[in-house]
């Protein structure tokens, strides 16, 4: 039990890094005065350019991925204590101390935890998913993207990887989610 409160809570720590914040601090920038005040990569590069856009969105996808590549693979947790130490990197990232309890939306972050449960299948069905809602149906606004991205990885996991660990980490990382892009929804509309 301690050593998975101790894990969720480094895990929390490593998501709740502003990587993007502090790079756009670097060039002199606060990315929060740019786009929508989301402190996120895509503000990140609207604010720094495609350097630093490129670097904060690496970081928020790795400080999901490494930490939970290392737990599932190296220290072998994959039972139900793995649910707190997978979801910690979003919460961290979505409700970071270092920004007074507030974040990003946790996009990046939610790539990256996929990649250390599942490797390439969940962010490959995310993205794709993200892909065809963003191209094919013409949706404008990201949450709506994300959201139905988000159910089309539960599809895929009910259908081909319905385990209970999975199941309740979506649960959690969809309510995230979906809190985070709560004032961006509304009746879908389309190019």
């Amino acid at each position: 039990m301690l050593v998975t409160i101790l894990l969720t809570l480094a895990c929390y720590l490593i998501g709740s890094m502003m990587f993007s914040v502090w790079l756009g601090r670097l060039k002199g920038l606060d990315i929060r005065k740019y786009g929508d005040g989301n402190p996120g990569a895509i503000n990140a590069f609207k604010a720094g350019g495609w350097i630093i856009g490129i670097f904060s969105m690496l970081l928020d996808y790795f400080k999901g991925f490494l930490p939970l590549l290392f737990i599932v693979r190296k220290i072998g947790i994959e039972d139900l204590k793995l649910v707190p130490i997978a979801i910690a990197p979003v919460l961290g990232h979505a409700f970071s101390p270092f920004l007074g309890f507030g974040g990003g939306k946790a996009i990046g972050v939610t790539f990256g935890i996929w990649s250390g449960l599942t490797l390439w299948m969940g962010p490959t069905v995310l993205g794709a998913a993200f892909l065809f809602f963003k191209f094919v149906t013409r949706i404008k606004q990201a949450a709506w993207i994300v959201l139905l991205g988000m159910i089309c990885l539960l599809v895929f996991i009910l259908l081909l990887k319905p385990y209970p660990v999975l199941i309740m980490v979506w649960v959690l990382n969809f309510s995230i989610l979906l809190f985070k892009h709560r004032g961006d929804l509304g009746k879908p509309k389309l190019d």
